[in-house]
């Protein structure tokens, strides 16, 4: 089985949502946290930004042992040198650093050309060299990339000593069939791609940072960034918790990750306390509702074999047990069963009687509690229809 690298950026792209501003303390405690969770590689932060974020990850770089800590820069030799101070304490250190490469970019955002911004991606690398042999360089925009033009750039950079190569989909614009045929371009026409790891980092403007960074390691990426709950700039980046489940599920990919499942949830809910953000309720894996049933048939089907409707058990991911949500769109045999939890059991005309009463009560309300339960079944006691 391969390996798939998980690299967190929970606390740089992540941190980069409005109003998720973390300091120095809750960025040396989330970093702990994820290196117990086994994420490989912690993006702690772009140190030349600001002073905090500086200290953020020089303070991360003494505090973490055995995961890589890695600090963003960008093409600039100030940006790297301040990114290598700020690791110097760190046991593995990476360098991150990168430019943009498509047209728009050159053009739009830098006023160049082609050449001068190959010239400048292997300078970058060279610089960050003096600091660390562990670098990873960033072709930004790599998804509206020429697929001729990024396989030059790459080429460059990995000659000039660069250890992983990120292909960013930094808009969320590509359908997963381009992006993973954009990965198997490079490996099949960079001539040193065997010197390197290919990573993906896809955002999520189109709801496809899931499926094209899976699309990327079938095509040959090996490593996977990623935030948890899928927090980054405008929709998102790449839900830690939704690739690690994917690949845990279908081993038929044949890939594994170091991340131990059963905190993704606890971790999930500690990410959206400290970063003040709320989880969406049917956020797959982590939201509350992942692992909840309301409507009737699903609940029926679930009663008899859990199976039937769930392809992960909820303790395999460190969530609750999974819920039985009664509406009005619930059937008999979840009302049923939740009566027996409440210590009720009733024969079949019982719970059709009762079943009556109960829409009634749940056409008012959105969901239907153990308290009105415990009344229905108290008032259908009372009217004698049942002894106990």
């Amino acid at each position: 089985m391969d390996k798939i690298i998980i690299f967190d950026t929970t606390l740089r792209d992540g941190e980069q949502v409005p109003g998720c501003k973390l300091n120095t303390k809750e960025k040396v405690e989330l970093a702990l946290d994820l290196e117990h969770l086994g994420v490989d590689v912690i993006e702690a932060g772009f140190p030349i930004s600001s002073p905090g974020d500086f200290a953020s990850v020089n303070e991360i770089s003494k505090s973490i042992t055995n995961a890589t800590v890695c600090a963003l820069s960008r093409a600039v030799e100030k940006d790297i040198q301040v990114a290598g101070e700020a690791l110097k304490y760190a046991k593995r250190p990476r360098i991150h650093t990168g430019i943009g490469t498509s047209d728009l970019h050159i053009k739009s955002k830098f006023n160049s050309n082609r050449e001068d911004i190959l010239a400048r991606a292997i300078q970058c690398v060279k610089w960050a060299r003096k600091y660390t042999d562990n670098i990873e360089f960033y072709a930004e925009d790599a998804g509206r990339t020429d697929n001729d033009y990024l396989a030059r750039v790459i080429e460059g950079v990995i000659k000039a000593g660069a250890t992983t190569v990120n292909i960013p989909d930094t808009t969320g614009y590509c359908l997963p069939y381009q992006y993973g045929e954009k990965i198997a371009y490079l490996i099949n026409n960079v001539s040193n791609i065997d010197q390197a790891v290919i990573s993906c980092h896809c955002h999520n403007d189109l709801g496809l940072a899931t499926a094209n960074s899976i699309a990327g390691v079938i095509s040959g990426a090996r490593q996977i960034e990623c935030t948890i709950n899928g927090l980054g700039e405008r929709a998102g980046n790449t839900s830690l918790e939704e690739v690690v489940m994917i690949i845990k599920q279908h081993k038929d990919l044949n890939f594994y990750t170091s991340i131990d499942a059963t905190q993704l949830n606890p971790m999930s809910r500690k990410v959206s306390d400290i970063m003040r953000m709320p989880v969406q309720p049917n956020k797959a894996i982590v939201g509350s509702n992942a692992f909840s049933h309301s409507s009737g048939i699903h609940q029926d089907g679930f009663l008899k074999n859990a199976e039937t409707y769930e392809i992960i058990n909820p303790l395999e991911v460190g969530a609750d047990d999974s819920k039985i949500v009664l509406t009005a769109r619930s059937g008999r045999s979840a009302l049923a069963h939740r009566f027996k939890k409440l210590g009720y059991e009733f024969d079949r005309n019982g719970v059709d009687v009762l079943y009556d009463w109960f829409l009634q009560v749940a056409d008012g309300k959105k969901e239907v509690e153990d308290a009105d339960l415990t009344l229905l079944a108290e008032k259908y006691k009372e009217r004698n229809f049942v002894t106990t």
